[in-house]
């Protein structure tokens, strides 16, 4: 009768509280207590004992039912687990794609597979004298696609031998002056460590503890362990002394709540951290200095050193002259070179100088998740991501760029942050995997319908201060020039939809200029570029204050690539105030090329498809304000951006140099870059320009103009598949230049007829 009534109870938990289909929630035991007693198998996961202890075996079951992604499976099941301490799954004996034999699984019968740590469960993982007292679970087949269930699985279990640290009570006192949130140095031996822990009701965190290789990574309540508290500040903080100035630490934050999860976070405003999941995958080459993971690490650490390395830099007061002529080349380290890094962009400098480009803008930097990405995926600010090079790689090649004329600008992500990023861990619901609702950075959900990852709020001063220290910063480390600022219509604490999130915003518009306040401040002469598309409106009086705005052009130049008339007009490219920056692609679009392979009217004739770039390029560079184009499409590059993925990585192709056609454009590129320099006047606001661009203007020619007292350029071109002859209106009769095959025509009136070879574009001058 007694078992009866423990089999009521425990059908009665399993109705209340279901079959552990939720993430977080422990395997329920199985009714019967006693392992000599044959146990009936229950669909998922069965343990036994139903009570594990630490210092005794453990025997886990997996039994498939019609749903699992393990039904019917013939192959190999393995179990892929861990002790799970602090949130974090440690002494896992294999990463997912490794089959190693300890976690092969028996097959028992068709759909049930079994395995048994022993002599123990502390054993069997070799966990040393960490508490066992959470395992997660995974059963997966050999070739890690399929999961016998959707979330992941834990199992409570006993140890007696070891216990999990209690923290103190709270220690009160006064946060020392001159230090903010961070790292600090206050000599050559000792360091302030700062957290800044306040969420938006004002509640603090119950605890906050600091391990490291100046403590042995022991957590303790000793005074080089447990940090002070300052309420009036919203601050924990520690001062650490008799430390060595030259010496690398490696730390972590230890905070939680005494009834909550205690978290493991790295410090936002650290330089360096390390990432045992992905540092190990970068070559020795591409990051030379030392990246050791500690041993008693939990997840990204963050590094200091009191005497930071210094570099002497070459041209210590690069000045970007007029960014209204500036003429970018957007570029990835990944995709650029054959080491993608650092080392093989540098090579390249030479090429970049050559082809005339006077900037490059490099997509993110800052370290982000993983070591493949596009960057877009950003974890802590004030650190450049290992993935490309070191911070001494980064500073020399923003000095060779600068010793070559090219200013460099940094593509940075403050719309959102990934789960990574410290302010998120601190605040987070790992139940619904989001921050919380009380977390004073970020914003649960995006107001706006752009989001990815997690959205920051910019109305916080929180956030506000944190921007600002990050562009400060970046700017006086690194001397970067300037700045193109990801998804700016998101700094927005506006509700809206696709229809709505581009309507006019006050409040985004003097979050822009704060932070444009902080980099004129910082550097006269940066520039700050936005990826805005909003209200005309809004990106007016941005545009008055002196910010550039990115002027998305590719669908036009892509359509006329193709040969077709539809939507092609560039006379978007275009205003009198040189506040926008064009361009005929982005890392962001389908590349003109590839599309061209797509079109019927052009795609069998590699000559034919590179004239007609070649034709988009003279209606590109030879119009007024600055340009910017996509690493590759000098050559006509022509892979899609879909090619493995659309942040995934794409194939080299600097043979492209090698053909003729390919090479041909290059140079069009070069000449028409080169036009720009040797005769600036033609492209400012003093010159006289008119254009006949738009869609109706397809067939009967194409024409720019541009004059200044004494300089002229006339611009024709045919985008048709056949020879046309236009009359054109040149501005003075006399001499002119074939600017791009260097031949001269004399021009006898200012109405003449003139031949262009179908796609074709010629550029006339009256100067050298």
């Amino acid at each position: 009768m007694k078992k009866y009534n423990n089999y009521l109870l425990w059908a009665l938990l399993l109705f209340l509280f279901g079959a552990c289909s939720d993430s977080d929630d422990p395997i329920l035991p199985d009714p019967d207590p006693d392992p000599e007693t044959p146990i009936e198998l229950k669909d998922g996961i069965n343990i036994n004992p139903v009570s594990p202890d630490a210092d005794q075996p453990l025997t886990i079951t997996f039994k498939a039912a019609s749903t699992s992604g393990l039904y019917n499976y013939a192959g190999d099941v393995y179990l892929h687990t861990g002790v799970v301490d602090e949130g974090v799954w440690l002494y896992v004996p294999a990463e997912w794609d490794v089959n190693l034999a300890k976690c092969k699984m028996t097959k028992k019968e068709n759909n049930v597979w079994s395995i048994t740590m022993s002599p123990s469960v502390r054993a069997w993982f070799s966990s040393q004298d960490t508490p066992v007292q959470k395992l997660g679970v995974v059963i997966r087949s050999s070739d890690g696609t399929k999961k016998g269930l959707t979330d992941d699985s834990f199992v409570t279990v006993t140890d007696t031998k070891y216990t999990a640290f209690t923290p103190a009570a709270i220690k009160e006192g006064t946060l020392p002056a001159g230090v903010q949130e961070g790292i600090n140095v206050v000599d050559n031996s000792t360091v302030t460590l700062v957290l800044y822990d306040k969420d938006t009701a004002g509640n603090h965190k119950d605890f906050a503890h600091v391990v490291g290789d100046f403590n042995q990574w022991k957590l303790t309540n000793e005074a080089n362990c447990q940090m002070w508290r300052d309420n009036s500040a919203g601050c924990w903080w520690i001062t650490l002394t008799g430390l060595n100035a030259t010496k690398e630490y490696a730390f972590q934050y230890y905070v939680g709540t005494k009834s909550g999860e205690k978290i493991r976070l790295g410090d936002a405003y650290a330089e360096k951290i390390l990432d045992p999941d992905n540092d190990s995958y970068i070559p020795a080459s591409t990051y030379t200095e030392s990246k050791t993971y500690p041993e008693s690490g939990r997840g990204i650490v963050s590094v200091f050193k009191i005497q930071k390395d210094t570099y002497a830099w070459k041209v210590a007061d690069f000045k970007i002259k007029d960014a209204g002529k500036l003429v970018i080349y957007e570029m990835l380290f990944r995709d650029f070179t054959a080491t993608g890094d650092i080392n093989g962009a540098m090579a390249k400098l030479d090429y970049l100088k050559a082809l005339g480009v006077n900037a490059i803008e490099l997509m993110p930097v800052q370290e982000f998740d993983g070591n493949d990405s596009w960057g877009y995926n950003p974890c802590y600010y004030f650190a450049f991501d290992k993935a490309y090079g070191t911070r001494q790689m980064y500073k020399a090649f923003i000095d060779a760029c600068h010793q070559k004329g090219m200013a460099v600008i940094l593509d940075v992500v403050y719309n959102h942050a990934t789960g990574n990023m410290p302010f998120a861990k601190l605040y987070w619901d790992s139940k619904n995997n989001q921050t919380t609702s009380n977390n004073p950075y970020f914003n649960v959900s995006a107001p706006h319908p752009y989001s990815v990852f997690h959205d920051f709020n910019h109305e916080s001063p929180l956030v506000r201060k944190f921007v600002k220290r990050n562009l400060k910063f970046l700017l006086d480390e690194y001397k970067i020039d300037g700045f193109r600022f990801d998804l700016t219509k998101g700094f927005t604490q506006k509700n809206s939809t696709e229809s709505t999130a581009s309507n006019y915003d006050a409040s985004r518009i003097a979050i822009l200029k704060d932070y444009y306040g902080t980099v004129k401040a910082a550097n006269p002469n940066a520039c700050m570029i936005l990826e805005h598309f909003c209200d005309s409106r809004e990106e007016n009086e941005l545009a008055a204050d002196g910010m550039y705005l990115w002027r998305n052009m590719s669908n036009a130049y892509a359509q006329s690539a193709m040969g077709w008339s539809n939507n092609s007009a560039f006379n978007g490219l275009y205003e009198t105030t040189p506040s926008w920056i064009g361009y005929m692609e982005s890392h962001d679009e389908e590349r003109a090329s590839y599309l061209q392979t797509t079109s019927k009217l052009i795609n069998t004739s590699l000559p034919k498809r590179m004239s007609q770039l070649s034709a988009n390029a003279a209606f590109f560079f030879t119009v007024p304000g600055p340009k910017m184009i996509w690493q590759f499409g000098e050559m006509g590059y022509d892979i899609s951006i879909e090619e493995n993925g659309r942040t995934g990585k794409k194939p080299l192709h600097w043979e492209y140099l090698d053909n003729a056609n390919r090479k041909g454009l290059h140079d069009t590129y070069a000449k028409l870059m080169k036009l720009r320099t040797d005769h600036p006047a033609l492209f400012e606001t003093g010159a006289s320009f008119s254009w006949k661009v738009t869609a109706n203007d397809w067939t009967d020619g194409r024409f720019i103009t541009s004059t200044t007292a004494t300089e002229n350029l006339v611009v024709v071109g045919n985008f048709t598949t056949t020879e046309q002859t236009y009359i054109v209106s040149f501005p003075v009769s006399g001499t002119w230049i074939n600017y791009l095959s260097g031949q001269e025509t004399t021009v006898s009136g200012t109405n003449q007829s003139v031949t262009v070879p179908a796609h074709t574009a010629l550029v006339f001058t009256t100067m050298q």
